[in-house]
């Protein structure tokens, strides 16, 4: 309590800069009785006495006793209770009261010192009322015999000043003063030696005299006996001993020894200790061996030193007093205390290096080096301590923060005294990191790749883009949305795709053509909420996958000449031999692509055989005269789609024993017996055919020319009179590989017919008609059936709920 009203005072004085510099003083002497003036407080201060009143004027004292009182009707200071000077001072030379007087509106401070005057109350006491003395006999006149001196409680003048013998004798005078070291000594001298055969005994009264006004006296009874020769007294190795013990010194603990010799033998020379006239309940001295030991542990922080006297007197009545100093070691036994005065938590991010996190002071109750404190902060880079004065600290920042590396810091801050061993306390401060829109959202991939079937439904789910944040709460709140399309950047066909802003579902919205379109690619941005707020793009890649929904269309023979063009073979055709090769190609990409070549129909189904995977038409068996001159063959070509889907070709084959015996493919078959008929029939039909063969020779060259200029021109068809003509060599099998383009060179006879193929169709031809890329090898081929989330890059795919159809953002 006393310590909170001094810093309460003392917070007072800092705060009232019109205080008064110097204090008001005052004296009184002790006993007045309550109610005695002390001064005119109101008249030395500059006060009118009704200014007391109105501005609430009181008195404070450091421990909170009233012993004096304020009248604030007269502006008098007068005794509010008994002033004991010896209670409040003890022996200090010095008494002063420190008083302070508190006025309000306005808030005024005056300082004021009362010192209390002793006043002879106390007389001289003797510590024993009965000394007796044994003096031997034959002692030598001027022997000196210590005593104790007498205590007297008030201090000055009104202290001790004298002593005298009552009655007077012509054996003893008394004899005191001062020491060098200021202690007092009081003694009997001996003027005149005792002789015991006259007077065994002798018995006066020693008396103390003050210097008060009116003097006051004490005495004690010195009774001498005068003993045998003893004539050696004990005498102390040192007239002062000084030792140390720590403070945390257990009971019984030996402090020091005090010794004392004494020449004599016998019981005059046997030695006994006990306490003089100052003793301390915290020791005991052994009177036989004169150890001093502790009874009770002590405390520094209550009381630095100890001192007391020791008496040492032998069997003869002889003494010797000594001086005893205990100085109490201070033990490091009071930690460091850390009090904090103010503190910042949460901390933005972003808070400059330097910035104050907390203030705070340290103190330790010991004294000296375990007194001494230091802080430190524990591995911790991001801060630091710095003093800022006295026993004052500041945590500051010294880099920049990271809420995404470190969103808490847990900061030990240790204070540590320099004592052996240290003693420490630690504080702990959580500081936490607020967070700052300082990270743009990031996908989990640079780049995505969908996948979706041609004549896919509208609405249909395709994928998910997804990317975080690595901010929290509306700083990490992620938003997707489209890149506005730009006719030079992106093209229309982008505008069918829209992105989910809430979760990033990528939906198809309309239905998809493959041979028009086998890629779209769309740039998704995703923002964040902050301020400002933060994005980040990334590119969407959707793959249409092919469907089969192209039927393969057949080149050769051509199917739109009527009537159909017809193959000659001769009648010793042995089993094997080439009759023509169908040729035929698919719009669609991989397996949907695959095509298959069967015999269908024919005249006689057991002459021909189709290969499956060429489309070449072989005799099964060699010509015979029962076989109809003109066959009639239909062919289906099937892809390897699910379902598959197929075309048929229809040709005619003539059996002649003699290429002379060719008639036109519309006239009937009848073959008559006469032989110049026959021949006549021949050579027109030879001249027929020749004529043929060199008009559709013309025309054809003259397709190619118009061909090769469409193919420069980007347009290129599948039908079989706009294919460009190359000149790469022919695959054995029939079915034709997408990635190409096809030339076929035929004769009437398809014994020499060639099939080659072109080179890859270079990435500015139409997509409707050769698919982008190289090889067949490199060609992507899908499985038949429905595309499933192993076929394709995105889950989840299906239809649009109504609620996620309007959540759609569209570009």
């Amino acid at each position: 309590m006393a310590i909170a009203r001094q810093v309460l005072c003392l917070s007072a004085l800092l705060s009232l800069p019109h205080a008064r510099s110097q204090p008001l003083r005052y004296s009184v002497a002790e006993e007045a009785p309550s109610g005695s003036l002390v001064a005119d407080v109101a008249e030395d201060a500059g006060l009118a006495p009704a200014q007391l009143s109105a501005r609430r004027a009181r008195l404070a004292s450091e421990d909170g006793r009233q012993r004096l009182r304020l009248d604030r009707a007269t502006g008098r200071l007068v005794v509010a209770e008994r002033l004991d000077r010896e209670e409040l001072c003890a022996q200090a030379p010095a008494c002063t009261l420190p008083l302070e007087l508190l006025l309000a509106d306005p808030l005024q401070f005056f300082r004021i010192e009362v010192a209390v005057r002793d006043v002879n109350d106390h007389s001289p006491r003797f510590p024993d009322e009965q000394v007796t003395l044994k003096i031997p006999e034959r002692t030598d006149p001027g022997s000196r015999f210590p005593l104790v001196v007498a205590e007297d409680l008030d201090v000055g003048s009104n202290s001790v000043q004298g002593y005298s013998i009552s009655p007077q004798n012509q054996y003893f005078s008394v004899s005191f003063g001062n020491r060098i070291d200021g202690d007092q000594y009081l003694e009997l001298v001996l003027e005149k030696p005792l002789d015991r055969e006259e007077q065994e005994e002798l018995g006066f009264f020693l008396l103390a005299m003050d210097g008060g006004s009116p003097a006051r006296s004490g005495s004690a009874e010195i009774r001498v006996v005068v003993m045998d020769v003893n004539d050696n007294p004990p005498v102390f190795t040192q007239d002062r001993y000084v030792g140390q013990v720590l403070e945390n010194a257990p009971e019984g603990t030996s402090v020091l020894c005090v010794v004392a010799t004494d020449l004599d033998v016998g019981a005059n020379g046997d030695i006994s200790y006990q306490w003089g006239s100052q003793s301390s309940s915290s020791f005991v001295i052994d009177a036989k061996s004169g150890e001093i030991k502790l009874t009770k542990p002590l405390d520094f922080e209550m009381t630095e030193k100890h001192e007391f006297s020791v008496q040492a007197m032998d069997g003869g009545g002889l003494s010797a007093i000594c001086k005893v100093l205990v100085e109490v070691v201070d033990v490091n036994d009071n930690a460091p205390e850390l009090v904090v005065s103010s503190f910042s938590s949460p901390l933005p991010e972003n808070a400059l290096p330097g910035t104050v996190v907390a203030f705070f002071t340290v103190r330790d109750r010991d004294a000296g080096a375990n007194g001494k404190v230091t802080c430190a902060l524990e591995d911790q880079l991001s801060f630091s301590l710095r003093p800022a004065y006295k026993n004052y600290y500041e945590l500051v920042t010294v880099s920049t923060l990271d809420r995404e590396e470190t969103a808490r810091y847990i900061l030990t801050v240790t204070a540590a005294d320099a004592g052996s061993p240290p003693l420490t306390t630690t504080q702990t401060f959580t500081v936490d990191i607020s967070d700052v829109n300082d990270n743009a959202p990031v996908f989990n991939q640079t780049s995505y790749t969908m996948y979706v079937r041609e004549n896919n439904i509208p609405t249909m789910l395709v994928g998910t883009v997804h990317a975080s944040d690595a901010d929290i709460g509306p700083n990490a709140k992620v938003t997707y949305s489209l890149a506005p399309a730009h006719s030079a950047e992106h093209p229309p066909s982008s505008l069918c795709i829209s992105v989910n802003s809430e979760n990033g579902h990528v939906f198809v919205l309309r239905p998809l053509d493959y041979e028009q379109l086998k890629q779209i690619e769309v740039l998704v941005i995703a923002s964040d909420a902050g301020s400002p707020p933060l994005s980040a793009n990334v590119t969407v890649h959707l793959v249409v996958v092919d469907e089969n929904d192209n039927a393969p269309l057949v080149l050769h023979p051509a199917q739109d000449s009527s009537p159909a063009s017809s193959e000659l073979v001769p009648m010793s055709a042995e089993a094997g031999y080439l009759v023509t090769k169908v040729v035929a190609v698919d719009a669609d990409s991989g397996q949907n692509s695959w095509l298959s070549y069967h015999l269908l129909k024919a005249t006689d189904p057991g002459l021909f055989v189709v290969g499956a995977q060429s489309g070449e038409v072989h005799l099964r068996r060699p010509v015979t005269e029962r076989d109809t001159v003109k066959q009639k063959l239909i062919i289906l070509v099937r892809d390897n789609g699910r379902p598959p889907l197929s075309a048929t070709a229809a040709l005619n084959a003539l059996l002649l024993n003699d290429f002379s015996d060719v008639r036109l493919p519309h006239s009937s078959l009848d073959i008559a017996d006469d032989s110049d008929s026959l021949t006549t029939y021949l050579i027109i039909s030879l001249v027929f055919v020749s004529l043929l063969f060199l008009a559709s020779m013309a025309a054809f060259i003259a397709c190619q020319v118009y061909k090769r200029k469409e193919l420069k021109d980007g347009h290129v068809l599948y039908a079989a009179s706009n294919l460009p003509r190359s000149l790469a060599d022919a695959a054995s099998a029939g079915t034709l590989p997408h990635p190409y383009c096809y030339e076929i060179n035929l004769t009437t006879c398809s014994g020499n017919s060639e099939f080659k193929f072109l080179k890859p169709i270079l990435l500015s031809l139409p997509p409707q008609h050769c698919a982008l890329g190289g090889d067949t090898d490199d060609e992507q081929v899908f499985p038949q059936g429905p595309l499933t989330a192993e076929d394709v890059a995105p889950e989840n795919a299906g239809m649009l709920s109504g609620e996620e159809f309007n959540s759609l953002s569209f570009n």
